[in-house]
């Protein structure tokens, strides 16, 4: 079944989605701390782990090699659910870290791919999770959804193990056409996720049945 996970690192708002009974894990990034204001990382990347069990994607910031492991493998050492995330880098150099990483037992999400070549190089280099900016994608000219499909045409045919996640959504639309493409994963800012329950004639319906069902209570008075 397609996971949802929720972009935000929000206590409330992953409090929230908590309660509706869907969310699978959490990702993060540093715009999005940037939102939170002036928190402590680790301790909030700590408190979101202590409300979702599952993985929690936290993305190194620094920029050399060594410097991208060492901060990855402390990011790891934090709690059993995080998961690195590292960016694409054009020059090869998340590829060695994701390797490296991968090698070391530490789970990763390889983010800021935009094309099919991106995914499955991440995929051989061992990452956990492959990470889709599915309108970013499209804003470079690629086909995201055609990607989605292929990716995962791929990753069954031949037994790539990383799991393909979906992000940059910005409306209910693309996440229904990601997961009809087969998207394994959708990371949805919660923005988005309060619309998808909504539906203008469910509203609708639901005032029918509740004006039927008082009608019904007036005739038992009589």
């Amino acid at each position: 079944m397609v996971q949802i996970f929720l972009d935000t690192a929000s206590l409330p708002e992953i409090e929230e989605f908590v309660r509706w009974g869907i969310v699978d894990g959490v990702t993060t990034n540093q715009k999005i701390f940037l939102s939170e204001g002036g928190v402590d990382f680790k301790q909030r990347v700590l408190d979101i782990c202590d409300l979702v069990n599952g993985p929690i994607s936290v993305e190194t910031t620094k920029s050399t090699v060594p410097d991208l492991v060492a901060e990855g493998k402390d990011y790891a050492s934090w709690h059993k659910n995080v998961v690195v995330k590292v960016a694409m880098y054009g020059d090869g150099r998340g590829l060695e870290v994701v390797s490296r990483l991968t090698s070391a037992g530490i789970k990763t999400n390889m983010t800021v791919m935009m094309s099919y070549n991106q995914l499955v190089l991440a995929a051989k280099a061992g990452a956990t999770y492959v990470s889709l900016f599915y309108n970013r994608s499209k804003e470079a000219g690629e086909n995201p959804l055609q990607i989605i499909k292929d990716y995962v045409a791929i990753a069954k045919e031949f037994g790539l193990k990383g799991r393909l996640i979906v992000g940059s959504i910005r409306t209910p639309e693309d996440v229904a056409v990601s997961m009809a493409a087969g998207a394994h994963i959708l990371t949805v800012p919660t923005k988005i996720l309060r619309q998808m329950p909504q539906n203008k004639r469910s509203d609708e319906t639901i005032a029918e049945f509740d004006k039927a069902w008082q009608d019904f209570l007036a005739i038992k008075k009589q």
